[in-house]
């Protein structure tokens, strides 16, 4: 078992050092990306969602095809993956990278990473349930995608977009500042009132 977790660890450090590798031109940004999505400052969120707001409403606006969508997306994806790594050092200033910094940048990665393998444990698990249990697999998959095309049909699909990339660039934040904690406790205390009501009615 020991050796299984070793093995394990030495693999996420390895591929944590090739990531950071891989993205080294980004740190600065990521960092910066990093501050704002953890709410460093009070005004972070509000700016958080009125970027958000905007770019949706643009999109919203000009109503482009998905082909035009799609194209415009993967044009900026291009460009800055050019011109990030060039630009990033002098506007940032690459001597100003300090040891924290360098901390900081390593455990985004290693949390990538981590996110990583555990999606595609979750993909390991969901075909080993098709090779197993069948049945099991094919009632949940079509309950979940009928849930999600109803889902889908009754909220316009450029604002449930914006309901979850909200979502998303907040979570972080929320996580941080345990907002999801207090309101998961609240909920909790919640159930269990009304499972102690249920109970006291039954006897």
């Amino acid at each position: 078992m020991a050796d299984g977790d070793n093995k394990s660890a030495n693999l996420i450090a390895q591929e944590t050092a090739q990531l950071e590798e891989q993205l080294q031109g980004w740190g600065e940004v990521i960092l910066a990306g990093d501050r704002v999505v953890r709410w460093e400052k009070p005004w972070f969120p509000g700016a958080l969602m009125g970027g958000t707001t905007m770019l949706f409403l643009m999109i919203y606006y000009l109503d482009p095809s998905v082909l035009t969508g799609l194209s415009c997306a993967v044009m900026l994806l291009c460009l800055a993956d050019y011109l990030v790594p060039t630009l990033a050092p002098r506007v940032f200033g690459s001597n100003k990278w300090t040891t924290e910094q360098q901390q900081r940048f390593h455990e985004i990665c290693g949390n990538l990473v981590k996110t990583q393998r555990r999606t595609v444990g979750w993909w390991k698990r969901l075909c080993a349930l098709k090779e197993e249990k069948p049945k099991m697999y094919f009632a949940s998959v079509i309950s979940s995608l009928l849930a999600v095309a109803w889902i889908g049909q009754q909220v316009h699909n450029l604002f449930l977009t914006y309901l979850i990339v909200s979502f998303l660039l907040l979570l972080p934040g929320m996580n941080q500042h345990g907002v999801i904690t207090k309101y998961a406790s609240m909920a909790k205390r919640e159930i269990n009132k009304l499972l102690k009501q249920k109970e006291k009615k039954n006897e």
